[in-house]
């Protein structure tokens, strides 16, 4: 299992949500730059990062500095956050992001999906976020009525291998993945499932790995100082 520490990006400025609420933004570190070295400094060889500003406004808004943090710390580093169309798409990756997160576009625009996996195969990757099992789209704003299991199985039959799963009303909380949800998803796709929302200490992440799902994201644990991303990353590779 990867542990992918996170950075998300809000005017600029690297913060945390509460339960995707953009009214609880907090400046967590002095800059994205300094956030994505210490990253780096203890081990990370991933990092996650959203453009929150560009999945409210469903464009690029932060593109430039996400490219430029990803650049100057040499981790690998998968995005998200606005990414509606192919030249967004193309942006990224030829500015030395590795992987592209697709989200809304996988509940309104199926066929982009379609498009940018036949394009570019396993840099694709959906995020699916959910409230109560059913998915939000456009930063967590919009409501749809697809089942979370559902839109799954709909982005496997197409060909994408790697999707990151939040559950709304654990991010931000400390209060522990939604191992229930994450379960059912492992046990229901083939894809690669990456866990988002919840992570607050060292048996969260072991919880995660005997679900044998393949990456977890770290934000507000790491920040908070109850979750040392050096020993995470330390205790998993002993696994």
């Amino acid at each position: 299992m990867i542990i992918l520490p996170a950075i998300d990006i809000k005017d600029g400025n690297c913060v945390r949500l509460f339960k995707g609420d953009y009214a609880t933004a907090e400046k967590v570190a002095e800059s994205p730059y300094e956030a994505a070295q210490k990253f780096a400094d203890a081990g990370a060889e991933w990092m996650h990062m959203v453009d929150l500003d560009g999945a409210k406004d469903a464009k690029l808004v932060n593109a430039q500095l996400i490219a430029d943090v990803a650049r100057s710390c040499g981790l690998k580093v998968e995005v998200g956050g606005g990414i509606r169309n192919m030249d967004a798409v193309e942006y990224y990756l030829s500015n030395g992001i590795d992987k592209v997160i697709l989200g809304s576009a996988a509940v309104k625009n199926q066929q982009f999906v379609i498009d940018a996996v036949k394009n570019y195969g396993d840099k694709i990757i959906v995020g699916i976020d959910a409230k109560d099992g059913m998915v939000k789209a456009e930063g967590w704003l919009d409501s749809s009525d697809i089942d979370y299991i559902e839109l799954a199985k709909r982005m496997e039959s197409v060909g994408v291998q790697t999707i990151v799963f939040t559950d709304i009303d654990q991010d931000g909380t400390l209060a522990g993945p939604n191992l229930k949800q994450l379960d059912d998803l492992v046990n229901n796709v083939s894809c690669n499932i990456i866990a988002s929302g919840g992570v607050a200490v060292l048996k969260d992440i072991l919880n995660l790995s005997d679900l044998n799902v393949y990456g977890a994201i770290c934000g507000k644990a790491i920040y908070s100082g109850k979750l040392d991303l050096k020993q995470a990353i330390q205790m998993i590779a002993k696994i």
